[in-house]
């Protein structure tokens, strides 16, 4: 795809990314944009509206709770902040991780965790806590007012009916890749 484009057509975005052309105009205009026949979309009008659509032209005010590798890891992604997510704050059991971070949230106590939610008016939580704390640490989270949950952790989590959990499963991932590894050695 060409750089710098100021109009766009649905027939070069599919080309792009192997679709049809009519799927690609349908989808796009569930964003509420509407391109001219035969000229496409104004590019910067259609970012706009897909970054509307997915929320991140609003930061969602996050917590997460573990800050050991992965936390850390996911602190200093900084794709997150690029699409809308402020990490507000930390939180982690170990008192050797707990205080300001150079590049990241302040870490904070597990005791600390509704009080902080509350202030900083966090409504979702990255937890990447060891599996045998996770349910104990999703209760105190909703109890907090946490209302979204991203769980790297392995445990199914029961939480409320308006709590909403997407649970990413790294180890799912890699056994998907090594039962295709036979595909292609």
């Amino acid at each position: 795809m060409d750089e710098g484009n100021d109009v766009i057509s649905g027939t070069v975005i599919a080309e792009e990314l192997d679709l049809e052309a009519i799927q690609v105009r349908k989808d796009l205009a569930v964003t509420g944009i509407v391109g001219k026949p035969r000229v496409g979309y104004p590019t910067s009008d259609l970012i706009s509206a897909i970054e509307k659509f997915l929320n991140w032209d609003s930061a969602c005010r996050a917590v997460i709770v573990g800050a050991g590798n992965l936390g850390s890891a996911l602190m200093g992604y900084n794709e997150l902040k690029n699409h809308g997510m402020n990490l507000v704050a930390a939180f982690d059991a170990s008192p050797s991780r707990i205080g300001p971070q150079k590049n990241g949230p302040t870490i904070y106590p597990m005791s600390d965790i509704k009080s902080i939610v509350n202030k900083e008016k966090a409504r979702l939580a990255i937890l990447t806590v060891p599996p045998q704390v996770a349910q104990e640490v999703s209760d105190q989270l909703v109890d907090a007012g946490i209302r979204r949950i991203w769980n790297f952790t392995n445990v199914r989590l029961r939480v409320p009916e308006e709590v909403l959990v997407l649970r990413e499963d790294l180890s799912s991932g890699y056994a998907v890749l090594t039962v295709l590894r036979g595909i292609t050695d």
